[in-house]
């Protein structure tokens, strides 16, 4: 199993260190952060897949302009998934299956990209972007992204085991077990993350549980934690579909990441220093064997 760390939707928010801490000028950077994973017996499979080709060529109205606006998207094509799997030497047709944290615009607009592959999502997920029934959800949740939602494969809430003290923990249908669906509600309803134990021990795509790494890592020196971004944790809040939850289980990643009993890489979507960490650790580790803690 080889994992690939993607950019599939880079953004130049307003803000400067405000919205990534630490940009030293007025725009920041933030990135949307997609795996494809190489394995051995069941073809690519997708983590997310940021915005899509129609999304950079057209983007009104697929995207909500009060979300897109705020986070000036580079509207390239060749940042989209598909066209990063071709520079990978992968074929678009080789992508089997798609596991997705959550069907936020800026997580599913390559979904249709991908129309042959098998869908994986929770099944509250499914339900809230099907029924959209909040302006909120309205803003999130854009059909249009979707292609046909008939191969979704949906999983409930609370059928699953436990993986490092986390609950109903989801072994995907027809994957490697070592892929699962960890459920974190609270961004939206059916939010999750995705744990890999990959050539280097176990990571977990924590997608928008948290937007900034000063949320649940402290990697300052002496024991001082520097504070998270005014600007992310702004827009962080403003698109919670239950912010309590989301801080409980923010918390609950944080605990995970404090642990000696759970050594894993843990990174989300939008940070742009966890990415390229990301991308250096897991290239320098192709073909390895064994846990670290990435830096």
């Amino acid at each position: 199993m080889r994992i690939h760390h993607l950019d599939c939707g880079p953004m130049r928010p307003p803000g400067g260190a405000l919205m990534d801490g630490v940009s030293p000028g007025l725009i920041g950077r933030l990135t949307c952060h997609c795996l494809a994973i190489e394995t051995d017996r069941d073809g690519v499979v997708l983590v997310d897949t940021g915005l899509g080709l129609r999304d950079m060529a057209r983007p009104w109205p697929r995207l909500p302009a009060l979300n897109a606006g705020v986070l000036r998207f580079r509207f390239d094509p060749d940042r989209t998934a598909l066209r990063h799997l071709k520079r990978l030497g992968i074929s678009p047709s080789d992508v089997r299956h798609i596991v997705m944290t959550h069907l936020d615009f800026d997580h599913a607009g390559g979904l249709i990209d991908f129309p042959h592959a098998r869908v994986h999502l929770m099944e509250a997920e499914a339900k809230a972007a099907r029924q959209r029934r909040t302006v909120l959800d309205r803003l999130r949740y854009r059909p249009a992204q979707w292609g046909d939602t008939s191969r979704w494969h949906t999983y409930p809430d609370r059928a699953g085991g436990r993986w490092f003290g986390f609950d109903a923990v989801v072994q995907l249908d027809n994957l490697p077990p070592e892929i699962l669906l960890v459920p974190l509600p609270g961004h939206t309803p059916g939010h999750a993350g995705v744990a890999i134990e990959g050539p280097r021990g176990w990571v977990l795509h924590a997608a928008d549980t948290y937007f900034n790494r000063a949320e649940v890592h402290d990697a300052a020196p002496h024991g001082a934690k520097k504070a998270p971004p005014v600007g992310a944790l702004a827009y962080e809040r403003m698109m919670a579909w239950n912010p309590a939850l989301a801080r409980a289980n923010q918390a609950r990643v944080r605990e995970l990441v404090a642990s000696r009993e759970a050594p894993m890489a843990v990174f989300c979507t939008h940070d742009p220093v966890e990415y390229v960490a990301m991308t250096i650790w897991s290239a320098r580790g192709a073909g390895q064997v064994g846990t670290e803690r990435a830096a």
